[in-house]
């Protein structure tokens, strides 16, 4: 299994888009004192993400592509929370998969895919 890395700068930004929007579990948190930065690692169905504060361990704006089935609910899911930051659309590719992109606070992209 491969684990990607999300550079972060705000764990309260990054918890309310991955667990309240998202709908991403998260399973644990790391700080190795107080005034550190923190290191969380949150999963959604398969995919596992961990999201850093700290500097040199990933650059914002970094993509990933996560397979999922039935994108078309998830993004009906999406659409009915009205998140203030972001209104997620889907497309038909000719390569024959349904996408829908989200952009994370810190530029970074997931692309849910499912295909046909």
């Amino acid at each position: 299994m491969i684990t990607p890395i999300f550079r972060i700068f705000d764990t309260e930004k990054s918890t309310d888009f991955y667990r309240d929007f998202l709908g991403f579990n998260v399973d644990w948190r790391h700080r190795y004192e107080d005034n550190m930065p923190e290191y969380i690692q949150v999963s959604f169905h398969d995919a596992l993400i961990h999201l850093t504060e700290h500097h040199g361990d990933a650059s914002p704006g970094s993509s990933i592509r996560v397979k999922l089935n039935n994108v078309e609910d998830y993004h009906h899911t999406l659409t009915q929370k009205e998140y203030a930051y972001a209104n997620p659309g889907m497309k038909h590719t000719p390569w024959k998969t349904i996408e829908m992109t989200v952009t994370d606070p810190f530029l970074n992209r997931i692309t849910f895919y499912e295909e046909k």
